[in-house]
């Protein structure tokens, strides 16, 4: 099958999520960058920076298929393992075993994938908001909105 057209026909909502694609990628990035790293001395760190990365892609898709608080929840799950993310791209710019440009370059995809989740959550939020202000004008005894 045809990979391009299997993209366009998404089963899963998760894979339509421009956030969940920049997280996938970081992910990758984390995994290539930190491989030269893993030794006995730094296999833990290594280990703990690759989950955390991953945990930012695994918990956008969990939190894709609920409900939107619960997405929300999700997403700020995401948010949290972003600077989990941050902390260990400091440790290991530290412990030099990132360079100038690979500590730039996480940090860079790190802000730019916070800003996208902080702008779904405003936007799940607002959108959770005019609901919750329809149902409460909402008359049950008329079609028309309660004053």
């Amino acid at each position: 099958m045809d990979k391009v057209n299997d993209r366009n026909n998404t089963f899963f909502r998760f894979e339509d999520l421009r956030i969940y694609h920049k997280a996938l990628n970081y992910s990758k990035s984390v995994h290539e960058v930190t491989r030269p790293h893993v030794s006995e001395q730094n296999k833990l760190l290594t280990d703990r920076f690759n989950t955390s990365a991953q945990n930012i892609v695994l918990n956008i898709a969990e939190g894709s298929a609920r409900n939107k608080s619960q997405f929300i929840y999700y997403l700020k799950m995401a948010k949290s393992a972003v600077r989990e993310c941050l902390v260990l791209t400091s440790i290991f710019y530290n412990l030099e075993l990132f360079t100038d440009a690979e500590e730039d370059e996480s940090r860079n995809q790190l802000m730019e994938m916070t800003k996208m989740i902080g702008a779904l959550i405003s936007s799940l939020q607002r959108s959770s908001n005019k609901k919750e202000d329809e149902s409460d004008n909402y008359n049950p005894d008329s079609d028309m909105p309660a004053d």
